[in-house]
């Protein structure tokens, strides 16, 4: 009778999971410019007030509207033989606004959301961007999981079946948590330089999807 020697075998495994991403982020920002300190803060208070307004009225919740980021910054100008000398003042305000309902029959839909805010803000807004994303990431996180356990299962199988052997127990699984999903798709920073009122742009929604990658180690009987 042969007797094999106790030995393991270990592999990689690589998955991933697509969907049509559910959930919007966008940055809005106004920047307001004055004489005074306080004339561009309060500028800056009415139209953020005017957008948050417009959010509200297209349904979005209290809840997915954030401050992100505020300031204030001087202006300058310098000139030869008298240096520097401030011209004005600067007051930026963000939001980063949650859109969940972003689907094709959505009323009203997320660049109408977007263009509304633009109009109500005027030539104050400035658009930073959007990242499309999932509301339940973990969820499809597992489903890329499952696939790259049954990839590097697939992968240990077929190794033992090759050396005469048979796939025992397993004895170590390690996710690579550096894998991280790739980047969602972004929209490009854009001023909002708009006199009238503000058209509808499009945005497609496309197709993301979340990858894992697993190092799975089992004894070989």
């Amino acid at each position: 009778m042969t007797e094999h020697t106790p030995g393991t075998v270990t592999t990689f495994g690589s998955g991933s999971a697509s969907a049509t991403p559910d959930l919007m982020r966008v940055t809005i920002s106004i920047e307001c410019q004055a004489s005074k300190v306080a004339l561009a803060y309060s500028r800056a208070g009415e139209r953020v007030a005017a957008v948050i307004s417009s959010l509200r009225s297209d349904g979005v919740a209290p809840a997915d509207i954030a401050t992100s980021g505020l300031s204030v910054r001087t202006e300058t100008v310098w000139t030869e033989g008298q240096g520097s000398r401030i011209t004005g003042y600067v007051a930026t305000t963000d939001l980063t606004v949650g859109l969940r309902d972003i689907g094709e029959k959505a009323d009203p839909g997320p660049a109408v959301i977007i263009a509304n805010c633009v109009e109500a803000g005027g030539d104050d807004v400035r658009l930073g961007g959007l990242t499309l994303t999932f509301a339940d990431q973990a969820g499809l996180l597992t489903k890329a999981r499952d696939a790259a356990w049954d990839n590097a299962l697939a992968k240990a199988k077929q190794f033992a079946s090759r050396a005469g052997r048979a796939l025992g127990q397993v004895i170590e699984i390690t996710e690579n948590t550096a894998s991280a999903p790739p980047p969602m798709p972004r929209m490009a920073r854009m001023g909002a330089d708009i006199a009238f009122a503000a058209a509808p742009v499009p945005v497609e929604l496309g197709e993301s999807e979340v990858t894992a990658t697993i190092r799975a180690t089992w004894q070989l009987d």
